[in-house]
């Protein structure tokens, strides 16, 4: 004697609730900040020609200009993070760079040291996802679409 079974409805799993989706803004933001107290020290190590900048630029084969780029573009990026507003963009262009340190330190300097930046590649799209509306907002806004995007968070 078989009995029937009911076919189980699909379930949808629950969206994230307000308040948990807050923590976890709150946490990123959090990362947010450290993140930008990181890379604006290592920003400053290249900036400065500290030793240790120029020593890993020689044995690349590259010179003090591209230091003082890169330098640059992690100070702009990490002062663009602590913008709300621009925290998003931010996140985007460091994910670029930063898989683009991964990728020096596994081919030209010590693999092992390879696991930070993509580390970080992985924290920083959270990020990028977690501002992703107003990224839209500014985008929008900057191609004459959109109002100009609002104050705060």
């Amino acid at each position: 004697m078989s009995e029937a079974v009911a076919p189980a409805s699909p379930t949808v799993p629950d969206a994230p609730s307000a308040s948990r989706r807050r923590t976890a803004s709150g946490a990123l933001t959090g990362a947010r900040v450290v993140l930008a107290l990181f890379l604006g020290f290592s920003a400053v190590a290249k900036l400065v020609a500290h030793t240790s900048a120029v020593e890993s630029f020689d044995r690349m084969g590259w010179g003090s200009g591209a230091m003082y780029a890169i330098g640059g573009l992690e100070l702009a990026g990490a002062l663009a993070l602590l913008i709300p507003l621009l925290a998003g963009v931010a996140a985007i262009a460091l994910a670029g760079l930063l898989a683009g340190a991964s990728i020096v330190q596994l081919t030209l300097l010590d693999p092992p040291n390879a696991v930070m930046p993509a580390l970080l590649v992985a924290l920083v799209v959270l990020i990028a996802r977690d501002r992703r509306e107003r990224t839209r907002e500014l985008f929008a806004w900057l191609l004459g679409r959109g109002r100009a995007p609002r104050d705060g968070q």
